[in-house]
């Protein structure tokens, strides 16, 4: 057994070449090889998001507060709440975050490939995320 105490890992700051606006990461497991599932709480303050991106394994979303929003490529855009669990498949492109006048925080839950938990793509633009493109 191994507890992490809270308060003992950082908080991040994520790079701002895959998240749009403030947003804060704040690590909460990442399992020992050979098991691979990752867990963070991500709160995006309003109008911050996550560029486009896949998963190699997929990955959920818990909405733990506020208001957010989320699409896949191709989708409408669509509300996601506190208490909501969304589901992306493997390698479905796709974006999340806050929604442009509310705070959102999720626990994003994936499994890293060969190390590999993400595939970062082009920013989600200002008229994609409000829905006029």
């Amino acid at each position: 057994m191994e507890i992490k105490p809270v308060g003992s890992r950082p908080s991040v700051k994520p790079s701002p070449d895959y998240f749009t606006g403030a947003v804060r990461q704040d690590p909460l497991m990442e399992a020992p090889a050979p098991a691979r599932v990752r867990a963070t709480s991500v709160t995006f303050e309003p109008g911050a998001r996550t560029a486009w991106h896949t998963h190699p394994l997929g990955q959920t979303l818990i909405v733990t507060s506020g208001k957010g929003l989320a699409q896949s490529w191709g989708g409408e855009i669509q509300e996601i709440r506190a208490g909501d669990t969304i589901w992306f498949s493997p390698g479905e492109k796709h974006w999340h975050g806050a929604g442009p006048d509310t705070a959102m925080t999720h626990i994003a839950i994936q499994e890293a490939l060969d190390g590999s938990i993400a595939d970062w793509m082009e920013p989600v633009s200002d008229e994609q995320y409000s829905g006029r493109t």
